[in-house]
């Protein structure tokens, strides 16, 4: 599938992150007091998602001419998302990152991008210039403000696929019977029940050692994501099923953030800007084939889904919607949808 997306589009999609134009600060520019604040995510080494971020403290100190500091925490040295957030939110912890899915611990909104093939990556940019600087970012901004954060990158994740440790899948009915894990998304969960895996949700940190034990069977995630945090060493198949798209999403504690001075947050905000395009251009792709190469030579057999056969997967997940119709306000699920025409 082509996630190779347009370098001029991603660019100027990312430079209007969060709200007005994107003005290029220089150190000579910022003469704010000092600062320090911490980020926290759980991605390994090496994967985009943790590139992107520290490409975002590089660009902080630069534009602040080190009178901000950066101090990032990856790999989930600090916890999994769910605790990371909550420390985010508490003001234990000035920004934390969270996978849209494990969002769900905090507003049941950001599940609607879990929904089955509510996106898809031939509508990548459209949806970026949403999120960024249109009506579905405004959305968020005040669904995360009202939990006590502040949305600061909606950062590249990717499409999930499914993988398993024992059992090849090309169709429907082989994932049947299969224990997968999941996050805490009820939609996430609704998916694996719908297609009769046996969903078992199991946080990110302990996911590898649940392959390794046979305590689940498979995931559905990324391939830079698995392959980073090493999954490749205990799976065996792979299917292209690109069944939701995710996003890891860096927020700050509301009250800490709205005591920042402006020129501080202009700082932030455009270095957060120029940290997503890069990511969404050249880390993200990168990554992408360099993972998926790691898997094949890891001995991973990639099944690549046809249109038909992808058309298959559609339709049976389709009752999720279904399902969740009434949990999500219409002109969420509206806004969305809008992205892929």
């Amino acid at each position: 599938m082509n996630r190779m997306f347009s370098l001029a589009a991603g660019f100027a999609a990312a430079l209007s992150l969060m709200a007005g134009p994107a003005v290029t600060a220089h150190a000579a520019d910022y003469n704010g007091p000092k600062i320090k604040f911490r980020v926290a995510h759980t991605t390994p080494p090496g994967n985009h998602i943790t590139l992107a971020f520290e490409k975002f403290k590089e660009l902080v100190e630069q534009k602040s001419g080190g009178k901000i500091k950066v101090q990032v925490f990856p790999n989930a040295i600090l916890g999994s998302d769910r605790v990371l957030m909550e420390g985010a939110q508490k003001g234990s912890l000035e920004m934390a990152v969270s996978s849209t899915p494990n969002m769900a611990n905090f507003s049941p909104l950001y599940q609607v991008f879990d929904l089955p093939y509510i996106t898809s990556p031939k509508n990548q940019e459209k949806l970026y210039k949403a999120i960024d600087s249109g009506k579905l970012g405004e959305y968020f901004t005040k669904v995360a403000n009202d939990i006590g954060l502040e949305p600061i990158m909606y950062a590249e994740y990717g499409y999930r696929n499914f993988v398993t440790i024992n059992r090849p899948v090309s169709k429907v009915e082989d994932l049947a019977g299969l224990k997968m894990r999941t996050t805490d998304s009820a939609v996430e969960v609704e998916v694996a029940k719908i297609l009769k895996m046996n969903p078992t949700p199991v946080a990110w940190g302990e996911t590898y050692t649940a392959l390794q034990q046979g305590t689940v069977d498979g995931e559905g995630n990324t391939f830079p994501h698995m392959y980073g945090a090493k999954h490749h060493e205990v799976l065996k198949y792979a299917v292209t099923t690109a069944h939701n798209y995710g996003m890891q999403v860096m927020m700050a504690n509301k009250v800490w953030w709205d005591k920042l001075p402006p020129e501080a947050q202009k700082v932030i905000r455009e270095a957060a800007a120029e940290a997503l395009a890069y990511q969404r251009t050249t880390l993200y792709p990168k990554n992408e084939a360099e993972a998926r190469e790691g898997f094949i030579k890891a001995g991973i057999k990639i099944v690549d889904l046809t249109d038909e056969q992808l058309d298959a997967f559609r339709k049976a997940t389709r009752p999720v919607w279904d399902k969740f119709q009434d949990k999500f306000p219409p002109e969420l699920v509206e806004m969305v949808l809008e992205t892929q025409k």
